[in-house]
């Protein structure tokens, strides 16, 4: 059984709106976060955080995974939304503008505070230039398990503009994806913000996909399937990724040091590619 764990698609859901969470159980993404931060007003930061913890503990979403984002420390809801949320014990929380290390350590000493398990890991929001400087460190911290990119206000400190291409944000994107590479943790790509640009939403999906990235961040439910597809290996992938495997296994017998799979060189490398590409589609096929 494959321990990777499907993220193509996270939807961001707004933990006020009791029916958006009950929509939630049915919408086909790999992990949602319960919002209790941009989504929610002041005035319903409370019931949002009461809502996205009955959430979080409840069994009512299958096997998808379950995490909440948090308001940062710095506000007057931060502290109690992630004791709260270390007491519902999601699969992480998902803190917003993340700058160095240290703060994960505050971060992290409150959720032991709270009493969460050690299984509920932290998701860092990479979203301002200190945080993109420091992005090696944060990526390393003991409690990441996901780095999840936050293109808009990452675009907006910066001066930058997102265009179709993300041409100015991609120095940025490689970075972060660099440093998660490293130290062995998933990284999320940005949202998308226009639900209605089908076309550029899809092109923006295989961007991401081909950076190697693991998903996307999502916030309509429309962006999901699409998103899956995107970022699952093709069924023609899938056998030619087989047919590595078989083929290398078999020339390793016959003592051959020279393999071609359909005109193409094979090495080590490429049947590392294959195995891990096979283990993805058999964890998605799980969920």
């Amino acid at each position: 059984m494959s321990t990777y764990r499907p993220r193509r698609s996270v939807l961001y859901m707004p933990a006020a709106n009791e029916r958006a969470l009950e929509k939630a159980k049915d919408i086909q993404a790999d992990a949602l976060i319960f919002d209790l931060e941009d989504a929610v007003a002041p005035d319903s930061k409370e019931i949002a955080r009461e809502q996205a913890c009955a959430a979080a503990s409840s069994s009512e979403y299958g096997n998808r995974e379950l995490t909440i984002r948090c308001n940062g420390l710095d506000t007057p809801w931060g502290k109690d939304d992630l004791l709260a949320a270390a007491a519902a014990g999601p699969a992480a929380v998902v803190i917003p503008k993340v700058d160095g290390s240290s703060y994960l350590d505050e971060i992290s000493e409150l959720l032991d505070q709270g009493g969460a398990p050690p299984s509920t890991q932290i998701w860092a929001m990479v979203e301002t230039p200190i945080g993109i400087l420091n992005v090696e460190e944060i990526a390393r911290h003991e409690r990441m398990s996901v780095m999840v990119m936050g293109t808009n206000d990452m675009a907006k400190e910066l001066r930058a503009s997102i265009t179709a291409d993300r041409q100015a944000l991609l120095p940025y994107l490689a970075m972060c994806l660099l440093s998660a590479r490293a130290a062995g943790i998933g990284i999320l790509d940005g949202v998308y913000n226009d639900i209605k640009d089908e076309s550029g939403f899809e092109d923006v999906c295989v961007q991401g996909a081909e950076m190697g990235f693991d998903g996307k961040t999502l916030i309509h439910p429309n962006q999901v399937a699409p998103t899956n597809e995107i970022f699952s290996p093709s069924l023609d992938e899938l056998d030619f990724h087989q047919r590595v495997i078989e083929e290398f296994e078999a020339a390793e017998k016959d003592g051959r040091g020279v393999l071609t799979v359909d005109g193409k060189m094979i090495e080590n490398l490429h049947v590392d590619e294959a195995r891990r590409a096979l283990a993805v589609a058999e964890a998605i096929a799980a969920l």
